[in-house]
């Protein structure tokens, strides 16, 4: 009996408390150029619309209610897709494409050798994440955290394939996903507090040594490695960029930085005293300054801004152009207040709405 009145709070808390005095912000369809599709990766650990426990603690929302249904019902396309909570960059742009494809999982022949994993995953024929997806029925892709770096892949796929697919696999075998000139296809990408350039979460050990596998999120994420990604994910000029990084410290006198607990999430302390005092320099000799001391807990603020390799810009919206990173202010909040956060329940659905409005019309 107490197991299920807990359960009628929750499910009043989560998806009647949200409603009640929020303004709802409407699409502004008369104000539109576009009305592509908006599909949201999630990050780490995360899960999405396919994972049963979404049903229950919605990731894109958190305890504050399900962000899908609300801009849904506001007039607005979006899409959560479920990828490999650990898995690495590469093997969940296969699987987000999958689901945007309504096709079967192909993390390529050569990939899936190397790694050492079956090559083809789950069948998404019978239940896409999306009705349509072409160079004229676009969409626009948002990726929180490892989200980010998901969503970039799958772009750089879709522009240029991967060479060493199209090598080792038959041109009858092979997924359309390796063989690129489908850049067009994505209308724009914005990655959401995501370590883009690596985080110091990880310290600066040697991950070759440290983990058991290249293949996995952890991997991608050392700062060697998350640079080494950037080289292989270019900046396309047919689509719009935006990064959105978050802080949740403050500078304290001696230059270190310490997380604010009234917008920190309790396991996020520790990581966050930590990154806010380390710097050094990494297996391959690249310096991790003062710079890097700002975080939102997870990730340093200053590596979720565009890649370091790519052109960028501060965001400034009566001036955004393709083909460049658009850098939006620093979000105030930890790593997981642009999903909601958990006890700290952030209520992100007008940020979203808003954003969602402006790349409309652009």
């Amino acid at each position: 009996m107490f197991v299920k009145i807990i359960s009628v709070i929750m499910t009043f808390i989560m998806y009647v408390c949200p409603f009640l005095n929020i303004p709802a912000t409407e699409a502004k369809k008369e104000e539109w150029n576009t009305d592509y599709q908006y599909v949201f990766c999630h990050g780490l650990s995360g899960w999405g619309s396919y994972d049963i426990q979404n049903n229950i603690l919605p990731y894109w929302g958190m305890f504050g209610g399900d962000m899908m249904k609300y801009l849904k019902a506001r007039g607005f396309k979006v899409a959560s897709a479920s990828v490999d909570p650990d898995g690495s960059a590469w093997d969940r742009a296969c699987e987000l494409y999958a689901q945007l494809t309504g096709t079967v999982v192909d993390y390529g022949k050569a990939h899936s050798e190397k790694a050492g994993h079956d090559r083809f995953g789950e069948d998404f024929s019978k239940k896409p994440l999306i009705e349509k997806w072409s160079s004229k029925d676009k969409i626009n892709l948002l990726g929180h955290s490892f989200g980010g770096a998901t969503i970039r892949v799958l772009a750089a796929l879709m522009a240029n394939g991967d060479r060493d697919e199209i090598k080792a696999t038959d041109k009858n075998d092979i997924s359309p996903l390796f063989t690129g000139n489908k850049a067009d296809w994505i209308y724009s990408i914005t990655t959401l507090a995501a370590p883009t350039n690596g985080t110091t979460a990880y310290g600066f050990g040697d991950p070759e040594k440290e983990l058991e596998t290249f293949d996995c999120a952890a991997y991608d994420m050392y700062i060697d490695n998350a640079l080494e990604l950037n080289k292989k994910t270019p900046t396309m000029k047919c689509t719009y960029y935006f990064a959105i990084p978050c802080s949740s410290t403050d500078k304290a006198e001696d230059g270190t930085w310490h997380p604010d607990r009234k917008i920190t999430e309790i396991n996020m302390i520790s990581s966050s005293e930590r990154m806010g005092s380390l710097t050094g320099t990494t297996p391959k000799g690249y310096v991790v300054d003062e710079k890097w001391l700002e975080n939102d807990g997870l990730v340093n603020t200053i590596s979720a801004g565009a890649p370091f390799n790519a052109p960028s810009k501060a965001l400034d919206k009566n001036n955004i152009t393709k083909g460049i990173w658009n850098v939006a202010p620093v979000y105030r909040g930890d790593h997981m207040a642009l999903n909601g956060d958990l006890f700290m329940p952030n209520q992100i659905r007008e940020f979203y709405a808003d954003w969602i409005n402006m790349i409309n019309c652009l």
